[in-house]
């Protein structure tokens, strides 16, 4: 039996409630397979299109005087339950199907960030309402926001993408998993947190999923970190000609295309940094990187990307 963190990428559930839970009903089948199989799971997942469109919405309304303006951090915690609920809904749904008595439980999950993180002095990730030039020079003077142009569509405001460095709600994670929950956490990379005299304060910010998904793994002590997204494999020279996918490669072997630029910023190259923080803090682990549709067939070793140390090659799952 392996333990093993599982992370959805929130692009790949879909861009609406309905989408969504049709995504996720046949991924509760994937994800029970695993548990059906002796595997203890933990799941984590992204949130960026529906973080985005609550703050979205609430921000709308808030500047149509229809409500109160939300922060950000609150907007995380929001898409953290909304997501979670679908997700129990599905997985629980599929246990009873199989005749599984097992819980399934989402945990609203903090993670703590470092106000001296260089990512503060650079915010870069874009969040809420398009802005004329004017409107966005008039509401950084008055809030203090960055905003950037944004594609030719106008001006958006931007938060920095803080790296993780503690996970709140861990010793909780581990004791639902420890009592046999199926446990949720730690959705879109976690609520990002600061610590200010001793006590946490949210913070307008995000938090890559799977850097927080590796570090939650790491600290789980768990054996496996599966990332899913919307392709089969991490792919050299994506998208051209000559597209590679990589099936079993090594930590030293998949860290000497960085420097490449083979994986892109805001996609893979996440991805592969996590995976390589993962298996820094457990050598002994392995790393599966594959589409969220084909997950049955990348455990029956089909496709996907198997990430490794060299001396545990042949101990992958």
């Amino acid at each position: 039996m392996s333990k093993i963190v599982v992370a959805l990428g929130g692009n790949a559930l879909g861009q609406s409630p309905k989408e969504q839970l049709n995504v996720l009903k046949n991924t509760a089948k994937s994800l029970v397979s695993l548990i059906d199989k002796g595997h203890d799971v933990v799941v984590s997942h992204g949130n960026g299109p529906q973080v985005g469109s609550i703050n979205l919405g609430l921000n709308y309304a808030a500047e149509h005087h229809q409500g109160p303006a939300f922060p950000f951090p609150e907007c995380s915690a929001m898409s953290q339950a909304y997501i979670g609920y679908q997700m129990q809904e599905s997985i629980q749904n599929e246990l009873y199907a199989m005749g599984i008595d097992k819980q399934v439980v989402t945990l609203v999950t903090r993670v703590e960030v470092a106000t001296n993180d260089p990512a503060f002095n650079h915010p870069t990730k874009p969040i809420g309402l398009f802005y004329t030039k004017e409107q966005a020079h008039e509401t950084k003077q008055i809030k203090g926001y960055t905003f950037i142009e944004d594609s030719g569509r106008g001006y958006r405001r931007v938060v920095p993408s803080a790296q993780p460095i503690n996970i709140i709600e861990l010793d909780s994670i581990k004791t639902l998993n420890t009592s046999g929950k199926l446990v949720i956490a730690a959705g879109g990379g976690g609520i990002p947190v600061a610590k200010e005299a001793n006590f946490y304060k949210g913070i307008d910010a995000v938090i890559d999923k799977d850097k927080t998904s590796a570090l939650l793994a790491a600290h789980l002590k768990f054996d496996q970190l599966i990332i899913l997204t919307a392709v089969d494999y991490v792919y050299l020279n994506y998208g051209k000609i000559n597209q590679k996918p990589l099936k079993t490669i090594s930590v030293d072997e998949i860290q000497k295309h960085i420097p490449d630029n083979q994986f892109a910023k805001g996609s893979m190259l996440p991805k592969v940094e996590a995976a390589i923080q993962f298996l820094e803090k457990n050598p002994k682990g392995s790393v599966l990187i594959t589409s969220l549709e084909k997950l049955k067939d990348a455990l029956d070793g089909k496709i996907g990307t198997y990430i490794h140390n060299e001396k545990n090659r042949d101990t992958i799952m």
